[in-house]
């Protein structure tokens, strides 16, 4: 498949979510620009960003909402169960463990990791967290896909190794450290504090206009 831009994939997931509310609401059609209004966007971005994928709609007609709906998530890779563990039990591990979102979407908890003896044994959404020396052990048998990092910055390099060599292909890094991914991996950032100072340097700026 030919390179297709992170944009477009980020507006291909908002997409999907105004699909499947209006497959909530009870709507069977909608047009691109229904998802251009709902997506800040236009509708010839919406016909462009899908045509990369195929020909979809009817002219005058617009979208099929169930169908549309099921052809993003097999481009989006939502078919199917991501196996998924969480490194590191803290605050912001605890709240992606008991995130209820990620079910609906095929990512699967299997397991939770800490080094801190008062977590380690804690049951956090029906899964028990486990010594983080277990990791590639576990791995070995659970064989999970995508970790979950949510570990103090000075720790997050070395785990992104350990997960990478036992078979993790995918990272989503909430420590705020840059990291280096081994060849294969692929490592995603969140980074909450520099999404806030975007926020504060747009609502500072406003003020000025």
């Amino acid at each position: 498949m030919k390179h297709i831009a992170e944009s477009t994939v980020r507006r291909l997931s908002l997409y999907l979510r105004f699909l499947e509310q209006s497959r909530r609401e009870g709507k069977d059609t909608i047009s691109s620009g229904d998802l251009a209004g709902l997506g800040g966007t236009t509708s010839a971005q919406v016909r462009k960003d899908l045509s990369f994928f195929g020909s979809f709609g009817t002219r005058g007609l617009g979208y099929s909402v169930s169908a549309l709906s099921r052809r993003i998530r097999e481009i989006l890779g939502l078919e199917r169960e991501w196996r998924v563990v969480i490194i590191g039990a803290g605050k912001i591990g605890a709240a992606l463990a008991q995130y209820r979102g990620f079910a609906d979407r095929g990512y699967r908890i299997v397991g939770i990791y800490d080094v801190a003896p008062a977590r380690i044994g804690v049951s956090l959404d029906g899964i028990t967290v486990r010594d983080q020396k277990e990791l590639e052990g576990d791995a070995a048998r659970l064989k999970p896909e995508i970790a979950l990092l949510a570990v103090p910055p000075t720790a997050a390099q070395t785990l992104v190794e350990r997960a990478a060599k036992a078979g993790i292909r995918g990272i989503l890094n909430f420590a705020p450290a840059q990291i280096h991914a081994p060849a294969g991996v692929e490592v995603r950032h969140v980074d909450m504090a520099l999404e806030l100072e975007i926020l504060s340097y747009a609502l500072t700026n406003a003020r000025k206009k």
